[in-house]
């Protein structure tokens, strides 16, 4: 984190500590080719949400939790019931000044909290007294910058970027005169005469604006708030630094820039708001510590999330317990999809179709994390869990003139691309070339586009050997619990979304593929489990995969509930072979489509039935071309028995797994510390886009504009907004995502579950901390037990009757 051959005093060196723990506090964002879920209080999960409402009140403002009148009106409908309030109570308030059940009810009755503020910068203070918009002014400024700096290839023009973002923005800012004719004098000069080290000049800048030692923590965190997106992206490198195993400066660099223009506003300003500034460091050193309101507010929300899991326990256990599985009939067809919610509907009606239909749930990268190139390109694809390294290699590969013509039209395409986007050439474009793109504006507009031919088979990289692929086979047939009983046609169905014309395209694809699609990593499990030599391995390993199995990937397109088979992948003697199986297969899959898209077009505006919604994928002016994963709530790993039959609304990841076949839990440890992870991302990035769209969610689409290939910006210019847009959470009416944070129901024994807590600390935060639940499920298939933090367990009774709220909530 340093630069070499420099020492730094010992006062110094306790701000660079600050400095870097403030970009932790700080969720990363990922670019648009592959962006995915973030949880947008990564920074907090050490922290219960009172501390963290606390914490981000003070210095970004702004509720996370929701108004009181959405608790209020869950309380009045029967929704929430006294036992949810009361057991809410006891599981939050413990380290806090507890409220009584009387507070809560006076804090229901006197209506929601005003929106916090933040403690004000230099540049607000500034703001105040000079009637100049200096917030503004230096957002749009950093924007100018850092759109440039950090340009992904979007720009035909790329900038100098030797040196490092403080060096380059040092570079840009002592030529820029837009601060000094507003108003800001000497800029310049001032930028020209600061440090050449971002430490030194965090130093320096700390030392003008006395903030010391225990000031930094949250005046820090509250500058990197005020750059939004872009300190986001800066943690974004720093993230896949670390995953490298090395490290980045970028968010810290982006600190000293900001602290750098408040340093030279407090300059200017002094001697009028010096008063006002020494109250705010005062603020700011003092502790993060929740006020009685904020304590009531994660009550509330612990109520909410109980009554939810005590609806789910319902469900459960209103479900008629079938009889045990004939192992000796063998299945029909197997299908493994994603984990992720919106299969859940699609698995339920594939079901439908015969009884003899069996789905499996598993992560989407089936186990294979793997940097991929596609046909034709340079580029590597990280294909699986942001959370892990890319633990193989594969590429698509096809005959040598093939891949020479893809290669050449891939390249053609970019730079004509590059030249319809660039700076001279992009108005004569449009003036000589636009009337010839009416035909493509028309077929986009009446959404009959056409999807791109799929890529040859990936395959992967040579250098992996047979036994580490029977070792990788093994893992995942086990992971999947699918060690017997295959059928004669096993399904691997990645999913993606096809749409045109959506920025956030990639964040409706696969998120446990990187924001990728799924089909490289099905197609790559398939390839292996076809491989004979791989099949007698597993022979070997005790596996005994029938020899008429074939492992057929395809691609579940959750836009349109379509499903492509890549049939082209198995050897055409066997597919020959196949023929009525195929054909009946995909007749299921035809209908299994319809009847999900049925069930899916009762949310989705102007969808009066399931056919409305076909069109969604290829019309360039659709805002919700699906709704994604809103709605997300629960997380069940459990032998697919459990939910069969089960209507869950497509709200809950359900994930196969069978505790009595893992031996040692192996298994139990992988789906805690990484699916799980996963979806929590997911469910909070939902959530935090729900209850504060300004400060977490990514702005009205109908104003967005790509920013250098990374985010989107909401207008013209400043920083990107992280997040989901407002049309992804909201149909204009109402939300589409009710704000609980995930149930994760698990069949498996406490004590393995407390095991894999207690060595592995951060998935215990997200429980203990309660930004996730963690329920253990029997063998009943019931809601049994909760684990309450501190690696304690207490039993759930039985569901209680819902006869309505019994508060006294007094009339509107």
């Amino acid at each position: 984190m340093f630069m070499k051959h420099e020492t730094y005093p010992a006062a110094l060196l306790e701000l660079v500590s600050k400095a870097n723990s403030a970009s932790r506090q700080i969720p990363p964002l990922f670019p648009l080719t592959s962006s995915v879920a973030v949880n947008p209080f990564l920074g907090q999960t050490e922290e219960p949400l009172a501390t963290a409402s606390a914490r981000l009140a003070r210095v970004a403002g702004g509720r996370v939790t929701p108004a009181r009148s959405h608790w209020r009106d869950k309380i009045a409908a029967g929704d929430i019931i006294d036992d949810d309030l009361t057991d809410a109570l006891a599981a939050v308030a413990g380290p806090f000044d507890a409220p009584s059940i009387e507070d809560i009810q006076a804090a229901l009755d006197a209506g929601d909290t005003d929106e916090p503020n933040p403690l004000p910068t230099v540049a607000e203070l500034a703001a105040d007294v000079s009637g100049i918009d200096w917030p503004g002014l230096i957002s749009e400024r950093i924007g100018a910058f850092a759109a440039s700096h950090f340009d992904n290839g979007q720009a035909l023009w790329q900038p100098d970027r030797t040196g490092g973002t403080f060096a380059a923005w040092r570079q840009f800012a002592s030529r820029d005169l837009t601060p000094e004719i507003h108003g800001l004098k000497g800029f310049g000069a001032f930028v020209s005469a600061t440090n050449r080290s971002q430490w030194r000049a965090i130093g320096r800048a700390s030392e003008t604006l006395g903030i010391g030692f225990d000031a930094a923590a949250t005046a820090f965190h509250r500058y990197l708030i005020t750059l939004e997106g872009w300190a986001q992206y800066g943690r974004y490198l720093l993230w896949q630094a670390e995953l490298a195993g090395k490290s980045d400066t970028t968010t810290v660099e982006l600190l000293a820039i900001r602290m750098v223009f408040d340093e030279a506003l407090f300059h200017q300003y002094r001697e009028q708001i010096i008063d006002r500034w020494h109250d705010i460091i005062a603020e700011h050193e003092t502790p993060v510590t929740p006020s009685r309101d904020l304590v009531i507010d994660a009550i509330l929300q612990e109520a909410g999330d109980r009554a939810q899991q005590r609806k789910l326990g319902a469900t459960f256990a209103a479900r008629k317990t079938t009889a045990a599985e004939d192992e000796s009939q063998r299945p029909a067809l197997q299908a493994a999809f994603c984990i992720d919610v919106r299969s859940e509907v699609f698995r339920r009606a594939l079901e439908a179709q015969d009884g003899a239909i069996k789905t499996i749930g598993f992560a989407g990268f089936f186990g294979l994390a793997a940097a991929h190139k596609a046909a034709g390109s340079d580029v590597c694809e990280g294909r699986g869990p942001v959370l892990l390294n890319p633990g193989v290699t594969s590429s698509a590969v096809e005959a040598s003139d093939a891949d020479l013509a893809r290669r050449y039209a891939a390249r053609a395409k970019r730079a004509w691309g590059r030249f319809k986007l660039a700076a001279v050439s992009s108005f004569a474009f449009v003036e000589a070339t636009g009337p010839v793109y009416a035909g493509k504006l028309l077929k986009d507009a009446f959404g009959t586009g056409h999807s791109a031919p799929a890529d040859p088979a990936p395959q992967l990289d040579s250098s992996v050997d047979l036994a580490t692929k029977v070792t990788t086979a093994k893992t995942i047939l086990s992971a999947m619990s699918l060690t017997k009983g295959f059928a004669r046609v096993v399904m691997l169905a990645g999913h993606g979304a096809d749409v045109t014309n959506n920025p956030h395209a990639s964040a409706l694809h696969c998120g446990a593929c990187g924001g990728y699609a799924g089909d490289v990593n099905a197609r790559l499990l398939a390839g292996l489990l076809n491989d004979s030599a791989v099949r007698a391995g597993l022979h070997e390993q005790g596996i005994e995969i029938p020899a008429d199995t074939v492992f057929l990937p395809a691609l579940h397109y959750t836009t349109t509930d379509k499903v492509t088979l890549f049939e082209q992948d198995i050897p055409a003697t066997v597919a020959a072979g196949l023929t009525a199986e195929l054909s009946k297969i995909r007749g299921w899959l035809d209908a299994a489509g319809a009847l999900t898209r049925t069930e899916r077009a009762a949310r989705l505006p102007r969808a009066d039935n399931g056919e409305d919604i076909l069109g969604r994928a290829t019309d360039w002016s659709e805002l919700r071309p699906e709704w994604g994963l809103a709605g997300c709530r629960a997380f069940v790993a459990a032998p697919r028995g459990r939910t069969e039959g089960t209507v869950l609304d497509g709200q809950s990841f359900l994930h196969n797994y069978d505790w009595q076949a893992d031996d040692g839990f192996g298994v139990l440890e992988l789906i805690m510390t990484a699916p799980v992870v996963v979806a929590s991302w997911i469910s909070l990035q939902y959530y935090g886009s729900t209850v504060s769209p300004t400060l977490f969610g990514g702005g009205n689409k109908l104003l967005h504009n790509v920013v250098g290939g990374i985010g989107v910006l909401e207008g013209n210019g400043g920083a990107p907004k992280p997040g989901l847009p407002w049309q992804s959470v909201h149909d204009g009416e109402a939300y589409q995502h009710d704000p609980l944070r995930l149930s994760v129901i698990i069949e498996a024994p406490q004590e393995a579950m407390t095991d894999i807590l207690e060595r592995h600390p951060a998935v215990r935060a997200l429980f203990d901390n309660r930004w996730l639940h963690l329920i253990a499920m029997d063998s009943d298939g019931q809601l049994a037990a909760r684990y309450d933090g501190d690696l304690k367990w207490s039993a759930i009774t039985p569901a209680a009757k819902n006869d309505g709220a019994s508060f006294d909530l007094a009339a509107e």
